[in-house]
């Protein structure tokens, strides 16, 4: 197996998890503030996929709730291709739909207080997308 970078791409934030080495576990890795300099951000990701030896990067995709591709989802899209032509690497694209509701809750239920929510809920969102993408056999063509 080979070990997955999982990111979810935000306006002020990209949350990064990574697979462990057998493919089977996710976990929270880091999280890059946005500089404003999107060149920047994609540099400090392909550090970051240098440093884990990810040879595949899953990116979350904001869906609709009726699973269509919308403005956030289209914005993503045109991310990723800049983020194909950089890395060097598989980029593929997972269905994000709910992950940071999912995140949140998780968050709660560990007793995370609200305040370090912002710091952290990145990294499990990253995490929650790239764990799907796990379970889900670590399909090469998701739905996009």
């Amino acid at each position: 197996m080979t070990r997955a970078l999982g990111l979810d791409l935000g306006a002020r934030r990209i949350g990064v998890a990574l697979s462990d080495s057998g493919g089977v576990l996710a976990t929270p890795y880091e999280v890059v503030e946005r500089t404003g300099d999107r060149g920047r951000d994609h540099a400090r990701v392909a550090a970051l996929v240098d440093e884990t030896g990810a040879e595949v990067v899953v990116v979350g995709l904001p869906l609709s709730l009726d699973g269509t591709v919308g403005p956030a989802a289209r914005a993503v899209l045109e991310e990723v291709e800049e983020l194909r032509a950089t890395l060097g690497v598989e980029v593929v694209t997972w269905d994000e739909r709910l992950s940071t509701v999912e995140a949140e809750r998780s968050l709660r239920a560990a007793g995370v207080r609200r305040g370090r929510h912002r710091r952290i809920v990145d990294q499990v969102a990253a995490t929650v997308i790239l764990q799907s993408w796990l379970d889900a056999g670590r399909p090469h063509e998701p739905r996009e």
